[in-house]
C-alpha cells in the first residue's frame, strides 16, 4: 500500500524506525536483516499481515510495535503492568508511530506463547476484594479453565468489542483450522465495527482474508506479496495436493 492509499479509517498509518538509530546495526534485534533494513510500515486501515519464516523478526516487530503503543510486553490490554520475564527487546525505542486523529475505544496485544501468564494475571486480580471481575468481560468463565484454543476464542468473541486496535501474534497457534476460519469470520465483524489489526501468522487460512495487506519479511527486509505469491500458500497447496509425494521428497 503506498501512503497516497491511506484513508481516515485508521488508527495507526504507519510504523518508523528513527534514522539516529542506525549505529546499534550488530546488536539485536537490529543485526537481523529485515530490521536491520528496516525504515518503513505502511499499514493497511483494516488488516495487515506479518509473514515469513521462523527467525526472521516479525514477532519481534509486532512486540517493538505494541510496546511503543504501551501495551504490556507479556501482552494484555494497555492496562496490564505486570512482568514475568523482561525477555522484550529494545526496538520499541527506535520507533515512531505515525498515528490519526482518531483514537481507539479498545485494544489488545496478544502473544501465543505468553498467553498463560496474562490469564494467570486475571485470575490473580480478580482474588483482590473490592474490584470488579476482569474475567467477566472474557466471557466469565476463567481462561485456566478452558484449553488453550477456547481460550484464543473467547477473547475474540467476548473481550474485543470493536473500534480498537488489535496486535496479534500468531493466534493460530492454538485453533485447528475449523477455530481459525471462526476466527476469520469474527475477525470480519471486528473490522465492520471500525477495528484495525496487526498480525503476525504463519497460517495461511487466516493470511487469505481479503481486506488486507500481507508484508513479507525476509532477509532482503520488508515487502508486501500477493497471498498466493507466499511461500504458506505454495507449500500448503502443494502438500495438499500431492501429500505422498512430497512426503516420498522429504523422506528419502
Amino acid at each position: 500500500m503506498k501512503p497516497s492509499s491511506i484513508t481516515s479509517d485508521h488508527y495507526l498509518l504507519a510504523v518508523k524506525r528513527r534514522s539516529s538509530t542506525t549505529d546499534r546495526q550488530e546488536a539485536y534485534p537490529f543485526s537481523l536483516p529485515a530490521l536491520r533494513n528496516f525504515h518503513e510500515l505502511v499499514l493497511h486501515p483494516k488488516v495487515t499481515f506479518l509473514v515469513g519464516e521462523n527467525g526472521t523478526g516479525k514477532s519481534t516487530l509486532l512486540e517493538g510495535i505494541a510496546t511503543a503503543w504501551g501495551f504490556n510486553p507479556e501482552g494484555g490490554s494497555i492496562n496490564f503492568r505486570f512482568s514475568t520475564r523482561a525477555s522484550h527487546s529494545d526496538l520499541n525505542e527506535t520507533l515512531t508511530l505515525v498515528k490519526t486523529a482518531r483514537r481507539p475505544r479498545d485494544g489488545y496485544f496478544l502473544r501465543a506463547e505468553s498467553f498463560y501468564n496474562v490469564a494467570t494475571e486475571i485470575d490473580e486480580l480478580d482474588r483482590e476484594p473490592g474490584t470488579s471481575r476482569i474475567i467477566s468481560s472474557y466471557g466469565g468463565r476463567s481462561l485456566h479453565e478452558q484449553s488453550h484454543g477456547e481460550s484464543f476464542m473467547a477473547l475474540m468473541l467476548h473481550r474485543f468489542g470493536g473500534h480498537g486496535l488489535y496486535l496479534l501474534d500468531e493466534p493460530e497457534a492454538a485453533l485447528s483450522p475449523t477455530r481459525q476460519l471462526a476466527m476469520l469470520a469474527r475477525l470480519h465483524e471486528l473490522t465492520a465495527l471500525n477495528s484495525q489489526f496487526i498480525i503476525a501468522t504463519h497460517s495461511p487460512i487466516l493470511m487469505a482474508y481479503p481486506n488486507s495487506i500481507i508484508c513479507q519479511i525476509d532477509e532482503t527486509g520488508i515487502h508486501h506479496v500477493d497471498y498466493k505469491s507466499t511461500d504458506h500458500y505454495l507449500v500448503m497447496r502443494s502438500f495438499i495436493n500431492h501429500p505422498e509425494q512430497m512426503l516420498e521428497q522429504m523422506m528419502r
